[in-house]
């Protein structure tokens, strides 16, 4: 990573902190039923067992995607180790936590991969079957929700109802835009070819023939990929498949803290859709301002079901095993394998 780059890593990662520590102040400070106190005695009166089966969904969200990616690669004659695999998705989870609009998560995993030996059209062609079966399994889970549960749906208020269909309608437009893009590489070479320009015109890149010949390079090597996906249902079963066990066992954290403060099974499934209608809103904006759309989400839907200071905990919970800690879990993981790598370098540098 060159010291621009890593510049603007660390300013997205403070930006991020900040704006995680904001939403947490915003959601103990205006809700009135919050309290410290009666946080820690939730805390401590939660079962411990269920709080571990929590604690191990919300791994679990990075172990998907480590499966999931792993299959994508498959096709191209690659075999990914578990533990690279974990790496991969790690590196995903975080960029795409700390950059706008989750720009930084496929090309840090995609950097990682590149130091593994993998060619940068394969890792570029694996990468966007992966986004397409992420957003995908989004769309499934939106209508397995939306069937199983519409009263849920119907309990928000019209700001609620307006965000979900957004980022319904969102998903489904990057559904349809990803199968272009593994179908016709033609677009992706007009849209590089735009964005090359754009950036040239603007200052922001110099020597745009220099640029423009490595480009074109790329895209000759991506379309020699794509042409080992076609045909490749079953590599795309599985990774839609683990696309969409990965966010079912994001989903399910909030669905175990709920079961450890002394929930229902019955009613568990109504906190499950509601995560679900959480995560499908706040896919209607980009990063960061999708935090606060799904903190805002989950209030409103547990606010439907419980009293609020009920509510409350349990978002505040929740949301810290399945997003806070994974992103410092997964944050420790680019940290250690980012050290690892320059190590191995250094050795091979002096051998």
């Amino acid at each position: 990573m060159e010291k621009k780059d890593k510049e603007k890593k660390l300013l997205w990662s403070i930006l991020f902190l900040l704006i995680a520590a904001l939403t947490v102040w915003a959601l103990v400070s205006q809700n009135k039923a919050f309290s410290l106190h009666s946080f820690a005695a939730y805390w401590r009166g939660a079962k411990k067992g269920w709080l571990l089966c929590a604690l191990l969904a919300a791994f679990g969200f990075i172990a998907f995607e480590g499966a999931a990616l792993a299959a994508a690669c498959r096709p191209f004659g690659s075999r990914i180790r578990p533990t690279r695999a974990y790496l991969y998705a790690a590196a995903d989870v975080y960029f795409s936590a700390i950059t706008p609009s989750a720009t930084g998560g496929q090309p840090a995993s995609a950097y990682f991969m590149m130091k593994d030996g993998m060619a940068a059209g394969t890792a570029a062609a694996a990468l966007l079957a992966n986004l397409m079966m992420y957003t995908l399994s989004i769309v499934v889970i939106g209508a397995v929700i939306f069937t199983a549960h519409p009263g849920v749906f119907l309990s928000y208020g019209l700001a609620g109802k307006l965000l979900i269909l957004f980022g319904c309608l969102a998903q489904l437009v990057m559904v349809v835009f990803f199968g272009l893009l593994l179908r016709d590489e033609k677009l992706l070479k007009r849209i590089a070819d735009g964005g090359l320009h754009l950036l040239c015109r603007l200052h922001l890149l110099q020597r745009e023939a220099q640029k423009r010949e490595k480009l074109n390079a790329a895209m000759d090597a991506y379309r020699d990929q794509l042409l080992c996906l076609r045909g490749q249902r079953k590599m795309f079963f599985f990774v839609l498949l683990f696309n969409f066990l990965q966010r079912a066992s994001s989903i399910s954290v909030t669905l175990f803290v709920y079961l450890a403060g002394g929930g229902t099974w019955a009613e568990g499934m109504r906190v499950w859709a509601t995560q679900g209608f959480a995560v499908l809103g706040s896919n209607c904006i980009p990063i960061p301002g999708a935090m606060g759309v799904s903190d805002y989400l989950m209030l409103e839907g547990f606010g439907n079901m419980m009293p609020a200071a009920e509510a409350a905990n349990l978002e505040l919970l929740s949301r810290g095993l399945s997003f806070y800690l994974c992103i410092t879990v997964c944050g420790i993981t680019v940290l250690l394998g980012y050290l690892l790598q320059k190590r191995r370098n250094h050795h091979a540098g002096i051998l």
